[in-house]
């Protein structure tokens, strides 16, 4: 009994993620165009017509560029809560109703032997949350777009297995960059999102002994770098007394390159 993934997309660009058990394939966000998402899956060695279903986590356009191409192409059904259904629908296109799920913020929902739970976030979107995958004992964990990670969210998402964890921008290199101010404030809001120090800070409480791995996802292209990214979460993390690369390891995410599959 298997449960694996491979993060296809991270990034401000696009963001995607495959998951897939003994007897479900299923994707977090379609936010790159139907034809770089085939390409993806190409890249996996995976067939998207083997899919069971999308699952959105907000209605922003790196995450649902893809979504309605890649459900009618595939005739995918897709699963938001109400308020993001409400915002995204108009951008998909004509959905069909028997394609169209509400999936409620804080709830789970079973598929198989896979337990799906979601859970909110603090991003400036409609109701955006995020998605943990509960199956035969371990646990994936996925949280990026948020402008912090509260007791709540830790609660949730503590002892994973994996992680799909927000790193994504370097404050001083953000401060300093090109951005107008308006932006970078939205970034470095609570409705933004996470910089590399928060979140290992915020890693820190939820690293349990079930722990293998966290990729660093979600990575700006213009305040961050992955080398930068990883030496500031190992920095924080040793300080904190964990041993990064002997318990569990840290990885890197892509905007076009998608992980190799890993098995939990």
């Amino acid at each position: 009994m298997t449960l694996q993934f491979s993060v296809l997309a991270s990034g401000s660009t696009g963001n995607s993620i495959y998951v897939e058990t003994d007897d479900q394939a299923l994707l977090v966000d379609a936010g790159l165009s139907g034809k770089q998402m085939d390409l993806l899956f190409k890249q996996i060695g995976r067939d998207p017509k083997k899919l069971s279903g999308i699952f959105v986590t907000h209605e922003h356009s790196d995450h649902i560029k893809g979504v309605g191409v890649f459900a009618r192409k595939y005739q995918l059904p897709i699963y938001a809560n109400e308020k993001t259904w409400r915002v995204m629908e108009p951008q998909l296109g004509e959905i069909p109703t028997d394609l169209k799920f509400t999936f409620p913020t804080d709830s789970v929902r079973t598929f198989g032997k896979l337990d799906i739970e979601s859970f909110a976030v603090s991003h400036d979107a409609a109701e955006p949350m995020f998605y943990i995958f509960h199956y035969e004992g371990k646990k994936l964990a996925i949280i990026t777009d948020t402008g912090y990670v509260n007791d709540r969210m830790i609660g949730k998402i503590k002892n994973a297995d994996y992680f799909i964890f927000e790193s994504n921008h370097d404050v001083e290199m953000l401060r300093m960059g090109k951005y107008p101010w308006s932006v970078k404030r939205r970034i470095l809001s609570d409705v933004g999102h996470i910089s590399n120090e928060d979140a290992a800070l915020a890693m820190s409480e939820c690293i349990g002994d079930q722990t293998k791995g966290i990729y660093l996802a979600h990575l700006s292209k213009d305040n961050n770098m992955k080398e930068l990214a990883r030496m500031s979460v190992t920095q924080i993390l040793k300080k904190k007394g964990f041993a990064v690369g002997e318990s569990f390891s840290l990885y890197d995410t892509d905007p076009k390159i998608p992980t190799p599959i890993k098995t939990i």
